[in-house]
């Protein structure tokens, strides 16, 4: 909240009126007055609740849609070099048609050094293919020949690293799904391929690429930061990567990118449990969870938040708040469903929140509604984990018929993969039918005796389970009825 304030404290008179003046014309009155209230008064967020007449679910609501707000307006106002730099580059055959040859070489020589200092490798083919033409028969021909063909080739390794962090994120899912040393090499051996084509060149913008990468890898494979001599430290790379956000601050890909490595900051200031550094970016992360699922897939994997939001609730005992958190969050997202893993841990996320907040008729239409939607047969592991979380459901439902037509799905399933890969789903499935079994004696004692085998027999890969409080809590639920 401090961040959005002094964010506002620090807007322009004019960019503030502009804010203020469209939240009024928009019928957002109450987001005006948030604004105001941020930048004129030193106000509490509870006596800002109290002015506004809300409670807190609709503040939560008012300071994003605000942060929102804010945030496309100064995007507007950007003058990215990208678009000045374009217009230049497109007036170079006029140039060229209309000025003495000196006056022609002066203006592409400065257009270059501009190109250069922002790292646009196409634009700056077309400088260097035209030098090269207008150097024909001198000396300097050669070699505006071969700056072009080192940065045909430079855009092209640019391209090549895109689609290569693209590639290495798609397929962090299947490895979250299976955790196969399989997956696991196939990750390492994209990211040795970027690190390579990173290495190429000396350029921030495929450091930056290769970050989004490294930084992941060693917190979600390694599972361990490591810090050595021959290795960068996280906590350099963060800072060497702000820098270049810093200098390049009109770069519109570095201002989209900035989400991504606050919610990189995050993740590993948790893993090493630095709360206070965690939390300080955990707000924002938080709060544009919707938008890094929408947007932001090719440089990340979003959807892994939703895993440690749930660890991170569990840890501080608020899983019963995530419900409601949950609706206000998500209210406009829309999950992509060709997107195979967002849509299986968004899902699983929301019926998770429901569980919690004992709403089990409402988690099951989420799980039956994406079974529906998607296919999930080359992820017959992960299918298996989401049929028997469903189970769970119904089976706290106490709706016997659903269950037993599940349950019988689920052991088909079991012999197909082998009983001895499927030892949790059979020690589910145990617990779930003594739970629905009307007899009540003894139910509570058989459900805890099998629900104390479960830590030995815990999958490596993804489970909803993982994410469920095997406690008294548990026990309690399923031996009630």
């Amino acid at each position: 909240m401090s961040k959005l304030k002094n964010i506002i404290k620090q807007l322009s008179v004019a960019d503030f009126t502009a804010i203020f003046d469209s939240l009024m014309e928009s019928n957002a009155e109450k987001s005006g007055h948030l604004l105001k209230f941020m930048r004129e008064k030193q106000l509490s967020d509870n006596k800002i609740m109290d002015e506004l007449n809300v409670n807190s679910n609709a503040y939560y609501t008012l300071r994003s849609r605000l942060n929102q707000k804010i945030e496309e307006h100064l995007l507007q106002q950007m003058e990215t070099p990208r678009i000045t730099l374009l217009k230049k580059v497109a007036t170079i055959n006029e140039i060229i048609f209309t000025k003495k040859k000196a006056i022609s070489i002066a203006t592409l020589k400065k257009l270059e050094k501009e190109l250069m200092d922002y790292d646009l490798a196409s634009e700056l083919t077309i400088i260097y293919r035209n030098l090269k033409k207008l150097h024909i028969g001198t000396p300097d021909y050669y070699n505006y020949s071969q700056l072009y063909n080192k940065h045909v080739a430079y855009m092209l390794a640019v391209d090549k690293a895109e689609e290569l962090v693209a590639q290495y994120f798609y397929r962090y899912g299947d490895f979250l799904f299976t955790k196969s040393e399989i997956e696991e090499q196939g990750l390492l051996l994209l990211k040795n391929e970027i690190d390579n084509v990173g290495n190429l060149y000396k350029s921030h913008r495929l450091y930056v690429y290769q970050s989004c990468v490294d930084i992941f890898h060693r917190i979600f494979v390694d599972g361990n930061p490591k810090e050595s001599d021959d290795i960068e430290s996280i906590e350099a790379i963060f800072d060497k990567v702000q820098g270049i956000f810093d200098l390049y601050f009109l770069d519109a890909t570095y201002f989209h990118l900035k989400p991504v490595f606050e919610y990189l900051r995050f993740e590993y200031y948790y893993l090493i449990d630095t709360y206070k550094k965690s939390e300080s970016n955990y707000e924002n992360v938080n709060e544009g969870i919707s938008g890094l699922l929408t947007n932001y897939g090719l440089y990340s994997f979003p959807s892994q938040f939703l895993l440690t939001k749930l660890n991170k609730s569990m840890a501080a005992g608020s899983e019963r708040l995530l419900y409601d958190e949950s609706k206000k969050l998500f209210e406009d997202f829309e999950v992509d469903k060709s997107n195979v893993p967002q849509h299986v841990l968004y899902t699983i996320y929301r019926a998770t929140c429901c569980y919690y907040a004992g709403k089990y008729d409402e988690a099951a239409r989420w799980i039956n509604n994406m079974l529906n939607e998607q296919s999930l047969k080359k992820l017959p592991y992960t299918l298996l984990e989401v049929k028997i979380f469903m189970a769970l459901q119904y089976c706290l439902m106490k709706d016997s018929d659903l269950f037993n037509q599940l349950t019988n799905s689920i052991q088909r399933q079991v012999r197909l993969l082998g009983k001895d890969k499927c030892q949790h789903i059979i020690i589910y499935s145990k617990i779930f039918k003594a739970s629905i079994n009307p007899v009540k004696k003894g139910k509570s004692a058989k459900i805890a005796a099998q629900v104390s085998k479960l830590i030995k027999v815990k999958p490596k890969y993804y489970s909803p389970f993982n994410f469920i409080r095997l406690d008294d809590d548990f026990v309690n639920r399923l031996s009630q009825g």
